[in-house]
């Protein structure tokens, strides 16, 4: 079980801080927009495309791995100062009945979109623009998946806990950390 929750967690570190110079490359090319712009007085639709594709991959792909540092929003008034076998059983509960169901009904609802989508390789609206929507819109199921398999980790690392694993108790005492 642990193998299995440390191999999700392990490739969605990875696909993390690979994302996030998605960030920096956003702003490079926004820059470069920019100057082009108001300085050359040219403009790129690819270019102008090619921010909102990397804000979605940055924000959709990289969802995982928000999960996964817990760094995601939580109403936390009970679960911050509970103590580790009640945030396993919060874990728990919350993947089980929330977060897995959801990822499957954006999985199940984003199929026939997407799957649309590929049967026409979507491209951009515009006739100079990015002939890649397909791919963006894939990245729907990537984000369900992704953070579907985040859940499970989390449901392991959970049941781990709450058989009384000490290092899983433990990492539930304190905030998770990135590696």
């Amino acid at each position: 079980m642990r193998a299995i929750a440390t191999a999700i967690d392990a490739f969605n570190l990875w696909t993390g801080k690979i994302l996030s110079w998605l960030a920096l490359a956003i702003v490079v090319v926004q820059f470069v927009v920019v100057v082009m712009r108001y300085v050359f007085g040219v403009g790129s639709i690819q270019m102008q495309e090619l921010i909102i594709y990397m804000h979605g991959f940055l924000f959709m792909l990289a969802a995982a791995y928000t999960l996964r540092v817990d760094g995601h929003v939580r109403i936390d008034i009970f679960y911050r100062e509970a103590s580790p076998r009640r945030k396993a059983w919060v874990n728990l509960l919350g993947c089980i009945f929330f977060l897995l169901p959801v990822c499957l009904l954006i999985g199940f609802i984003s199929w026939p979109y997407v799957s649309n989508s590929w049967a026409i390789f979507e491209g951009s609206r515009e006739s100079s623009g990015i002939p890649g929507v397909f791919l963006l819109k894939t990245a729907i199921i990537a984000f369900a998946v992704q953070v579907g398999l985040q859940g499970i980790a989390m449901m392991l690392h959970s049941i781990l806990a709450l058989a009384g694993d000490e290092r899983e108790l433990a990492a539930l005492d304190v905030p998770m950390q990135t590696p």
